[in-house]
């Protein structure tokens, strides 16, 4: 299995959690997600903070290929940020 690694600032962070994994298998998206911590933990609106995460993740997404179009010289950057 090829996992990505994990980030340092979640490694020093005793308390951190980890919400979502992503894999590509037997030709198929498959997710592993931690719903419910929020409303269950912390009194939290799940549904926002949900919405909160997968839009930080699309702008992870998006800079990290930005800064491949960057190299390549195509515009994939300008193609997706509308949809945001």
């Amino acid at each position: 299995m090829n996992e990505r690694p994990i980030p340092s600032a979640a490694r020093r962070d005793i308390d951190a959690v980890e919400m979502l994994r992503v894999w590509v298998a037997e030709k198929q998206l498959h997710c592993s997600l931690k719903i419910g911590m929020y409303r269950d933990g912390m009194g939290i609106d799940e549904e926002l903070a949900w919405g909160t995460i997968l839009a930080d993740a699309a702008r992870h997404i998006l800079k990290a290929l930005h800064l491949e179009d960057a190299k390549s010289g195509s515009g994939c950057f300008t193609k997706n940020s509308p949809q945001l």
